[in-house]
C-alpha cells in the first residue's frame, strides 16, 4: 500500500540559487544529508516538528546526464511538476509577486483544492495545493493573465537573477 510521497530529487546547475529559491521563496528549511554522499547537494524538509526532508538537490556530477548536462523546463522529459500541499494561498500570491516571480492559478471545476504554479530556478515547474476550506481568503478572483493553462511554457530564467536580494528585502519588510 502507498502512503504518500517519501521525497522527490532534482538536479541542478547552480545549488545556491535553488536553495534560495526553496528556502527564500517556498519557506522550506535545509535537513542535514547522510554522510558519505560524495557529491553537493542539499536535503530540504517541510518546516515543522517533524521535518520529513521531501526535497533532496543534487549538484555537479551526479546532477548532469551522460553528456554533463542538465535538463532544464522546456525539456522537461517525463516529471511535468511536484506538487506541494500547502498553506496561504494569498500569502504566496502576494509573495511571488513582490519576488518578480510568474505564478499561475486554477480552481478546476469549482472544487475545493486551489493551485498555484511556479517554477525553481532550474526550470522545474511546482504547483502548490491549498484546501479551499482550510483557506478564509478564499475564494479569490483569479485574472485571465494569471490563470492555469497546462500547455503554457511562462518560466523565464531572467526573473531569478536577482531573487537573492529580492528575498533578502522581504525579509527586511517582514521585520
Amino acid at each position: 500500500m502507498i502512503g504518500g510521497i517519501f521525497h522527490c530529487a532534482i538536479r541542478t546547475a547552480d545549488l545556491d540559487a535553488t536553495l534560495l529559491f526553496y528556502k527564500g521563496a517556498l519557506g522550506l528549511k535545509e535537513v542535514p544529508r547522510p554522510a558519505g554522499l560524495k557529491f553537493p547537494g542539499a536535503w530540504l524538509a517541510v518546516p515543522n516538528a517533524i521535518g520529513q526532508p521531501i526535497l533532496h538537490v543534487y549538484a555537479g556530477y551526479a546532477a548532469a546526464d551522460g553528456r554533463g548536462e542538465i535538463p532544464t523546463d522546456n525539456e522537461r522529459g517525463a516529471v511535468d511538476h511536484i506538487s506541494l500541499l500547502a498553506h496561504g494561498f494569498t500569502h504566496y500570491r502576494a509573495h511571488f509577486e513582490k519576488l518578480g516571480i510568474s505564478a499561475r492559478e486554477q480552481n478546476q471545476n469549482g472544487g475545493s483544492n486551489w493551485q498555484m504554479f511556479v517554477h525553481d530556478p532550474n526550470g522545474i515547474k511546482i504547483e502548490l495545493t491549498f484546501d479551499q476550506a482550510a483557506e478564509p481568503d478564499l475564494p479569490v478572483p483569479i485574472a485571465d493573465a494569471r490563470r492555469y493553462d497546462a500547455s503554457e511554457r511562462f518560466f523565464d530564467a531572467r526573473e531569478y537573477l536577482a531573487l537573492k536580494e529580492k528575498i533578502a528585502l522581504s525579509a527586511n519588510d517582514a521585520t
